[in-house]
């Protein structure tokens, strides 16, 4: 499954596999815009098929019904919200176009990648922290990351069944549909639901 959206000032998109012989997936994607800002978000319930898909759309509708929410609290809402299913892991990052930052908080196994264009970059990726712990099961103490929003910021977001060195070879100049084919296309374990989801915002909207 493969979805862009454009929508100023940002564009995303976001492709996706579901487990050999399942329908459902327990990869689920929130990209919310709000006044002043965007809440971007990828869940990866625990297991797969329909259980974990009902799981991850717990999520989803919180996330969602509370997307201008900070951080912590975004997560906590999700953990009340969820106990009782499968849990999940659960990375979002928040978007403030007023004061160009973005709020990073993730718990589990969503890796999420800063991408610089900018060739001189000391870094082309920065990975962003994720804490060991279940949403809707045990929280790890909630630490918010914000860093100030570059003059075009690509963030990659994917879950476990993607491998985790996604970044080693591929151009951040890609457009998002692009760069989200070739990561799942290259780089999916096919043993599992695999999201990716990649988010292009101006830092100076």
């Amino acid at each position: 499954m493969e979805a862009t959206i454009k929508t100023r000032p940002f564009e995303w998109s976001v492709s996706s596999l579901t487990h050999r012989g399942e329908t459902d997936s327990g990869d689920k994607c929130v990209v919310e815009a709000f006044d002043g800002g965007a809440l971007v978000a990828v869940i990866d319930a625990l297991g797969h098929g329909g259980e974990a898909a009902q799981a991850a759309e717990v999520a989803v509708g919180t996330l969602k019904r509370y997307a201008h929410e900070a951080p912590v609290a975004l997560v906590e809402r999700c953990h009340a919200k969820m106990h009782g299913t499968r849990g999940a892991a659960v990375s979002l990052a928040s978007f403030d176009w007023r004061r160009r930052t973005m709020a990073w908080l993730g718990i589990g196994n969503v890796a999420g990648v800063i991408m610089h264009a900018d060739p001189g970059a000391d870094r082309r990726a920065t990975s962003l922290l994720v804490r060991g712990g279940v949403v809707g099961d045990h929280l790890p103490e909630l630490q918010v990351t914000v860093l100030p929003l570059a003059a075009e910021t690509t963030l990659v977001m994917a879950t476990d069944g993607v491998r985790d060195h996604f970044t080693e070879i591929l151009p951040a100049t890609l457009e998002p549909q692009r760069l989200a084919e070739r990561i799942l296309d290259d780089y999916a374990r096919h043993d599992d639901d695999a999201t990716v989801l990649v988010f292009r915002c101006n830092g100076d909207s």
